[in-house]
């Protein structure tokens, strides 16, 4: 789904606030840009073939062996490599609206889809974009049905709880985890992530990964976030999620919307009267807000949109902005 994703904001002219993205705005990066700006030096080199250093240092963060781990450009890189790696199963799963790449990586690689019993199950963990999520005992049942679970999990970190972690999933040797290092750092740019799998399934995903695949500064920014984490992290994870519980609860009281339950930052939402394209044009226009419109996720209507919470100046506006559309429409 190249087109018609979400954060396309290279489309459009002055944005002033994105809720298309589902990256946390209060993540703050400045202290990485100041790093990467005094060690520019790097893009004059090759990188690392296989960013083996930032695996090391992954390995140590999540209590898995070297073994266990490769860095991905971004978690898009990571689902097309499995989906390489994987081809000779045949057959793959997922349960939809969801991230359109995992049946687009399959169909590429020649698979059939067998919506039941796929050989390979795709799993995005909350799920994009209804923000759902699923249990680790549901995890665990899945994992008995399929021969790989492929758990997608780049939403992990904006969470009031945990979901599996790489170290608890090597019980069940056939869980296959993507992480998002784009997503926790808000680094999209950069495009970075890594799987963590058991030894074998690595080794074989290896085998498929092209040489330097990873840029130099994504690498150079990899290590250097992993060794400074910011000490108030958790703290504004719980901010973003306070604040979208707050948009979420103004929303549903607009006649005419209904917003799904969502257990992270962004939320799937629905419009009675006109159409999410309608509105995206109208917040366009007059607001130079951007939001996402879901009507290309398979199983959703022309009626869907998805939005993420933004900081409350901004959240206040999109509400009152969305209010005044309804309004227009309702006559």
């Amino acid at each position: 789904m190249i087109e018609g994703h979400g954060d396309d904001i290279y489309r459009y002219g002055a944005i002033r606030c994105n809720f298309s993205s589902n990256i946390s705005p209060f993540i703050d990066i400045s202290e990485l840009r100041k790093h990467l700006a005094g060690r520019l030096e790097v893009i004059n080199h090759y990188p690392e073939p296989s960013a083996h250093a930032l695996e090391l240092l992954l390995a140590k963060v999540y209590d898995i062996s070297p073994d266990e781990v490769l860095v991905t450009s971004g978690a898009t890189d990571a689902i097309y490599l499995i989906a390489q790696t994987l081809r000779e199963e045949g057959t793959f799963a997922v349960k939809r609206p969801t991230f359109s790449e995992y049946a687009d990586a399959c169909r590429m690689f020649g698979y059939q889809e067998a919506p039941k019993g796929g050989a390979v199950r795709w799993l995005c963990n909350p799920n994009n974009p209804t923000g759902e999520l699923r249990t680790i005992d549901t995890i665990k049942v899945l994992s008995r049905r399929h021969h790989w679970l492929i758990i997608d999990q780049s939403y992990e970190n904006y969470l009031w709880r945990k979901t599996l972690s790489p170290h608890d999933a090597r019980e069940m040797q056939n869980v296959i985890q993507i992480h998002s290092m784009t997503k926790r750092f808000a680094i999209p740019g950069l495009r970075l992530g890594f799987i963590t799998a058991p030894a074998s399934i690595i080794k074989r995903l290896r085998a498929n990964h092209r040489p330097w695949a990873v840029n130099a500064l994504a690498i150079e920014a990899g290590q250097w976030l992993i060794t400074h984490q910011d000490p108030n992290e958790q703290y504004l994870i719980e901010e973003l999620l306070s604040e979208s519980r707050i948009l979420a609860n103004r929303l549903r009281r607009i006649f005419g919307i209904h917003v799904y339950p969502s257990m992270t930052n962004f939320m799937l939402c629905s419009i009675r009267q006109g159409s999410a394209a309608e509105l995206k044009e109208y917040l366009l226009k007059n607001h130079q807000f951007l939001i996402r419109d879901a009507s290309n996720f398979e199983g959703l209507k022309d009626c869907h949109f998805r939005i993420a919470a933004q900081q409350p100046e901004y959240n206040d506006e999109l509400v009152k902005a969305i209010y005044t559309f309804t309004r227009l429409k309702n006559g």
